[in-house]
């Protein structure tokens, strides 16, 4: 159902508040630039640290300004199994056309507790839905075999994998590929996880190169090899820029310096130190998108 470069995107700010007028203007960029899906509300847009009305307001502007262009990912997910599925059902009520759900952070479920999260979102609120397994952010891995059991229900479709292991990414692959869609959750990893048989990836670096990380997913699925593999070279000091610090406080820099968003970002996220800012001005610089 989902595949290509798909955005996380980030929440701009200004102010304090949700700038959206910028909001709108990044989600055009995308569009333009070959984007195959927007996610608003993920980790890249701080989901942590709206509260619950500009949550489903940012959800909304990307609903209306995306206007059935691309699809639209709501990130609706959290560690209150209620409070997902108000979010979700708002999202889908606004419009969406799926939700992603991450793993519960901080209270630690078990395999089957993951399970039953996932499975009650489902049927409380049928809307197709993208796993997030981030073991990194939230303490708990989503195993292949969970991921395998949550693939028979129909409305579960994808999974954005980002716990870095290719290992376990084959595993999902080898037990469920048939079921459910593998999409990287990891720059740093996305042409392996096409080889493996991931079909995309939900990207960070894609907030502020879209046509590029596009290009590449598609060269893939062109069959043109060479061309992946050079794009992803390409794009891998980017890729590692993005992670200089927490996402998403380089991303959320990089775009203030190419002018596209106010350098603004939540505590307890804070502005890069001055020596990540020099490198990653230079990483930009590098590449072309600043002078």
């Amino acid at each position: 159902m989902f595949k290509g470069s798909i955005v996380a995107i980030v929440t701009p700010f200004k102010d304090g508040k949700v700038d959206e007028e910028a909001y709108r203007e990044l989600i055009e960029f995308h569009i333009e630039n070959g984007t195959s899906a927007i996610v608003p509300c993920g980790t890249t847009g701080e989901s942590a640290t709206l509260d619950m009305e500009e949550h489903a307001r940012v959800i909304d502007i990307a609903i209306e300004a995306v206007n059935k262009r691309v699809p639209v990912i709501a990130g609706t997910g959290g560690n209150n199994t209620q409070e997902a599925i108000e979010l979700t059902r708002h999202a889908k009520e606004s419009g969406a056309d799926a939700t992603l759900q991450v793993t519960p952070y901080y209270n630690k479920p078990t395999q089957e507790g993951l399970y039953q999260h996932y499975k009650t979102i489902a049927k409380e609120v049928p809307l197709p839905q993208v796993l997030y397994n981030v073991p990194g952010r939230t303490s708990v891995n989503m195993l292949p075999g969970t991921v395998a059991r949550l693939a028979e229900l129909p409305e579960v479709v994808a999974i954005k994998e980002a716990s870095g292991n290719l290992g376990q990414m084959a595993e999902i692959v080898h037990l469920a590929g048939d079921k459910i869609t593998l999409l990287s959750g990891d720059d740093n990893v996305t042409l392996p996880t096409l080889a493996l048989g991931g079909k995309g990836v939900i990207s960070v670096v894609a907030n502020i190169v879209p046509k590029d990380t596009a290009q590449m997913i598609q060269a893939w699925e062109d069959g043109d090899v060479e061309k992946a593999r050079s794009l992803f070279y390409k794009l891998l000091p980017l890729c590692q820029a993005m992670f200089y610090e927490t996402n998403p406080i380089p991303v959320k820099t990089a775009l203030a310096m190419m002018g596209k968003i106010q350098e603004e970002m939540r505590l307890p996220l804070c502005p890069m130190s001055q020596a990540n800012r020099e490198r990653l001005e230079k990483a930009l610089r590098d590449y072309g998108l600043i002078q």
